[in-house]
């Protein structure tokens, strides 16, 4: 059993949060940038798809 003072379990499992780096900061911006332009990209080509089968 544990004591009223324990901390609860969300609370132990979580790590004191350090600020990130200017690298590791650099490098979760160029990864959501580089998820965007994909996203980006595939909308484009279902569009041009989409003119293509109108065209036919």
């Amino acid at each position: 059993m544990r004591s009223p003072s324990d901390p609860p379990d969300s609370e132990k499992a979580r790590k004191p949060e350090r600020p990130a780096s200017r690298e590791d900061r650099l490098k979760a911006a160029l990864k959501a940038n580089m998820a965007r332009r994909k996203a980006q990209a595939k909308a484009r080509t279902a569009e041009d798809a989409a003119e293509e089968t109108e065209r036919d």
